[in-house]
């Protein structure tokens, strides 16, 4: 994942960006169709099928994420392919994931340095 620098004083337009985007994760649905979407393009279908939820929540769920710059669709026929915009967003929640399974799963913080027993564990 690159990292970009982030300004002293960053830019209101941009903070406010972010706190958007942060709000259309706020949902367990859209944050599993960001991880899903992750992994490349998908049609709505196949995303139904994935998340096992009617095809009307799925595309109102997509709808709000295309809404929000979030993610972008192709047509190719009847079938709609959607994909995520950005790589950034994808890192974002599957970071955000990762946090959150460290926390339930009583993980050290990988900035952390190890105990002199963890690392007699690893010999």
């Amino acid at each position: 994942m690159k990292h970009h620098a982030i300004p002293p004083a960053p830019n209101p337009d941009s903070l406010e960006a972010m706190v958007e985007t942060f709000k259309a994760l706020a949902d367990p649905t859209r944050a599993r169709l960001v991880l899903l979407l992750s992994a490349g393009e998908r049609s709505v279908g196949e995303l139904v099928e994935q998340l096992e939820q009617p095809q009307s929540t799925v595309s109102r769920h997509l709808s709000l994420l295309r809404a929000a710059g979030l993610v972008s669709t192709r047509r190719d026929g009847v079938r709609v392919y959607y994909r995520l915009k950005d790589a950034h967003v994808g890192d974002l929640v599957a970071q955000a994931f990762a946090h959150a399974e460290h926390e339930r799963l009583g993980l050290p913080d990988h900035s952390a340095k190890p105990s002199q027993a963890e690392l007699e564990m690893r010999r």
